[in-house]
C-alpha cells in the first residue's frame, strides 16, 4: 500500500509541480494562471498535450521548443520533479495526517517560492496569501502537542528577526522573505522559524561561496533568499526536533 500511496503522490506532484511553475512565473507578472495557454515565450508557440506532460516532454523534445528549437529553461523540469519527490517526502515522512497535509502545503509553496524567487527575485504576496488559511486551519485542528502561543510566537519571531535584517540591511532583505518566514513561523513555531532562518543562511552563504569561487558571481550582486529559507523550513519541519534534540546534548 505504502509503494502505491508513494507512486500516486509522485504522479500528482508532477502535475501539481507544472501548475506550480505556472503560478510562479506568471503572479509576479499579475497574469491570469488560467489564460491564455501555455505557449512558447520566444516564438508564441501554443503547446499541444504531448508538450505539456511533465517532465517527459522536456526529455523528448531536448529542451527545446519544437517549433523554434528556442531553450526551454530547465526550472520547468526541475519544480515538477521536485514537487513530485517532496509529496512522496511529505507521505514517508508524516504518513496520511494532518502533519503529512502541512508537509504537502511546505513542498508546494517551496516549489513556488523557488522557481519565482529564482526568476524574478520576487515572492508575491497573492502566493503568501493563499497558503496563509490552510496553514492556519491546519494547525488550529492539528497543533501537534504545542500550544497555539508557540505558533503565533513562531510567526512574530520569524517575521520580526527579518523585519529587523531589512530595516538595518537597507534593502539587502526582500519584504517577500519576511513575509515568507512569518508564514513559515506560523507553520513550524518559534523553534521552527529560528532553526528554518539558521539552517537557509548556512545554505545561502554556502551556495553564495560556491558560485564566488566558480566566479559565477560578483561579491555583491543580490542572491535569492527565499529557496534557502524554504529548505531550512523543510528540513526544520521534518528533523526540526532531532537536530534541536542533539545540538542540545552537546552540552549535557
Amino acid at each position: 500500500m505504502t509503494l502505491l500511496i508513494s507512486l500516486y503522490l509522485f504522479a500528482l506532484g508532477l502535475a501539481c509541480g507544472s501548475f506550480f511553475n505556472v503560478v510562479a512565473l506568471r503572479v509576479p507578472l499579475g497574469q491570469s494562471v488560467v489564460r491564455p495557454p501555455s505557449a512558447c515565450p520566444h516564438c508564441g508557440h501554443r503547446l499541444a498535450a504531448r508538450e505539456l506532460v511533465p517532465v517527459l516532454s522536456y526529455a523528448l523534445s531536448r529542451g527545446r521548443c519544437r517549433s523554434c528549437a528556442a531553450p526551454v529553461s530547465p526550472l520547468y523540469p526541475a519544480g515538477e520533479l521536485a514537487a513530485a519527490l517532496l509529496f512522496v517526502w511529505a507521505y514517508l515522512r508524516f504518513g496520511l495526517t494532518a502533519q503529512g497535509l502541512i508537509g504537502l502545503l511546505l513542498a508546494s509553496l517551496a516549489v513556488i517560492v523557488t522557481v519565482s524567487d529564482i526568476r524574478y527575485m520576487r515572492i508575491p504576496n497573492a502566493v503568501l496569501l493563499a497558503f496563509l488559511p490552510p496553514l492556519l486551519l491546519l494547525r488550529l485542528l492539528e497543533p501537534d502537542g504545542r500550544s497555539y502561543a508557540e505558533y503565533a510566537l513562531g510567526a512574530i519571531a520569524g517575521g520580526g528577526v527579518l523585519l529587523l535584517v531589512a530595516l538595518l540591511s537597507r534593502g539587502g532583505m526582500g519584504m517577500g522573505d519576511v513575509k515568507l518566514l512569518a508564514l513559515i513561523g506560523l507553520a513550524l513555531g518559534w523553534k521552527g522559524a529560528l532553526l528554518t532562518l539558521l539552517l537557509g543562511s548556512f545554505a545561502g552563504t554556502a551556495a553564495g561561496l560556491v558560485l564566488l569561487l566558480r566566479r559565477r558571481s560578483k561579491l555583491r550582486q543580490p542572491m535569492p533568499f527565499g529557496p534557502f529559507l524554504m529548505l531550512g523550513a523543510l528540513i526544520a519541519y521534518g528533523y526540526g526536533d532531532a537536530l534541536i534534540g542533539s545540538y542540545l546534548q552537546l552540552f549535557k
